[in-house]
């Protein structure tokens, strides 16, 4: 089970550095390489012989590709103050974020696309998503809309799924390399409550010659095929915009594209 925020804090900086170095599937030697120092000197960092200086914190995480917010809590953890500020997104400071996101967004337009943070939470939206929320369970859209639970929800988007369990596999499947990836205990939660939606479903592979899964759902009776990006900022300071992502959403098919056209 994934360690509280409290429970990191209280846990010494090696052993902190020494659980990203597992999880990332790397030898003292490898990592040791990597940031050109000893063997010897990553062993004592993650026994507590050595204390790393605050550089070699920040060298350590970077390497193991440690995202921002666990960064400021192994800085925490060593005994120095964290460096990645942690804005609200309806700060002043982050004007020009909100601005990029909402000229992205409405450019986007008629073809849906969201922005979400960390845990899958909907930060903005643009008009076509209103494919995804017609018809869903009121309680799925209370503040903060989670978009992976209004999709496999079943009250939600996934009963007007036409193939459900596709867009589960590949859905649990991402998350749970972003839960390995992060040890974040809220994705975890998240992704356990997504798979007691498909208690009892076998699993689901992909065909032979299929290199996506397209979303296909029923809308106004139509039947309409998407495929899904997903993009993130490019070297970010701050913790709120480094786990920002924006998921846009394509016409699979010219008939999709024509409806959703239609639309505007």
């Amino acid at each position: 089970m994934a360690a509280t925020i409290e429970e990191t804090f209280q846990r010494p900086v090696g052993e902190l550095l020494r659980g990203w170095r597992e999880r990332r599937r790397l030898s003292q030697l490898e990592l040791a390489n990597r940031v050109e120092v000893s063997t010897r000197h990553v062993s004592f960092v993650e026994t507590g012989r050595s204390k790393p200086s605050r550089e070699m914190v920040l060298r350590l995480a970077e390497h193991l590709d440690v995202p921002l917010r666990d960064r400021n809590q192994l800085l925490l953890a060593g005994g120095y103050a964290p460096i990645y500020s942690e804005a609200s997104l309806h700060s002043p400071s982050m004007l020009a974020i909100r601005t990029t996101l909402r000229r992205l967004l409405t450019a986007h337009e008629p073809y849906p696309a969201l922005v979400v943070d960390r845990w899958w939470n909907i930060v903005e939206s643009n008009a076509g998503i209103q494919i995804f929320t017609a018809d869903v369970d009121e309680k799925l859209l209370k503040a903060p809309v989670n978009a992976l639970r209004l999709t496999l929800h079943p009250d939600g988007l996934a009963r007007r799924l036409g193939n459900l369990a596709e867009v589960r596999a590949a859905a649990l499947a991402s998350l749970h390399r972003q839960v390995a990836g992060t040890a974040d205990p809220e994705l975890q939660d998240l992704y356990d409550e997504l798979r007691e939606y498909a208690a009892g479903d076998k699993t689901v592979h992909p065909g032979p010659t299929e290199v996506v899964v397209p979303m296909n759902l029923r809308y106004q009776g139509h039947e309409l095929s998407l495929l899904t990006t997903i993009a993130t900022f490019g070297t970010p300071l701050d913790v709120t915009v480094s786990e920002l992502m924006i998921e846009s959403f394509y016409p699979a098919d010219e008939t999709t594209a024509e409806f959703l056209r239609g639309l505007r």
